[in-house]
């Protein structure tokens, strides 16, 4: 039996040090059920310090990304309100940071069923997300990624619109003014309302709910790319505007 609260301290300790472990599987096996206690032991650790849950990320969004990680299903970590950028994001504070562009959901009331979820969004952005291993490398198996809250850093939106489907929408993020990814919201799963509607699956099935003013990623629709120091981002989405976020 591994110790699900020395797993959490580990893992919260080298994202406040900024500093990179080993993976925690290396040298204690768990599996992916122990992977979401030590995840959701790292997220209470970080509210007793006062911070407050924000919303849910989802990974493994791509087909491909499934593949590669042996799996047939997503992933998902916690949002607080401590990881939301404002117009800049603190590298300093950050191991190995990456950045992918998403679609945001906003949650306007509880939801307490997967079928009542997309009728729950008061509204959608483009937005990013921040990721950041706590991981040597950035190499870990599944459980190791799981506890480590799905690599989650930082996340930012644009200006929220009336929900509306946006199941094939364009996506460009560029740095320096300069294009690095460009890609569909179609990669997020076919369509990001099937993450959106996973999002309420997952929470359900662990004993949450969305709640109102949470924010849901729906999952990268490129891959990620290093976030480098002194930047520019840009993310545009059509018809959604554009998010921009220095280094």
């Amino acid at each position: 039996m591994v110790d699900v609260g020395d797993l959490a301290a580990r893992l919260d300790e080298a994202a406040r040090d900024g500093r990179a472990i080993d993976p925690l599987t290396g040298a204690s096996p768990f599996d992916v059920a122990t992977a979401y206690a030590v995840q959701r032991a790292v997220i209470e650790r970080r509210r007793r310090r006062g911070e407050r849950l924000a919303g849910v990320k989802m990974g493994f969004t791509s087909r491909a990304k499934m593949i590669q990680m042996g799996v047939d299903d997503v992933i998902w970590g916690l949002l607080t309100d401590a990881m939301l950028a404002g117009s800049s994001v603190d590298l300093s504070a950050l191991i190995h940071p990456r950045i992918e562009p998403e679609i945001a959901y906003l949650i306007g009331r509880e939801v307490r069923s997967v079928a009542e979820v997309e009728s729950a969004v008061a509204g959608v952005a483009v937005g990013f997300e921040v990721l950041d291993s706590r991981y040597r490398d950035f190499k870990f198996t599944l459980p190791d990624v799981i506890a480590d809250n799905a690599s989650a850093a930082r996340f930012g939106f644009g200006t929220w619109h009336p929900p509306r489907a946006l199941p094939n929408a364009g996506l460009l993020m560029e740095i320096d003014g300069r294009p690095v990814q460009t890609g569909s919201s179609a990669a997020i799963l076919g369509d990001p309302a099937r993450s959106l509607r996973a999002a309420a699956r997952l929470a359900l099935g662990a004993g949450m709910r969305l709640e109102p003013g949470w924010v849901v990623l729906a999952g990268a629709a490129t891959a990620a790319v290093p976030l480098p120091k002194d930047a520019h981002v840009r993310v545009t989405g059509a018809g959604l505007g554009s998010v921009e976020v220095t280094t």
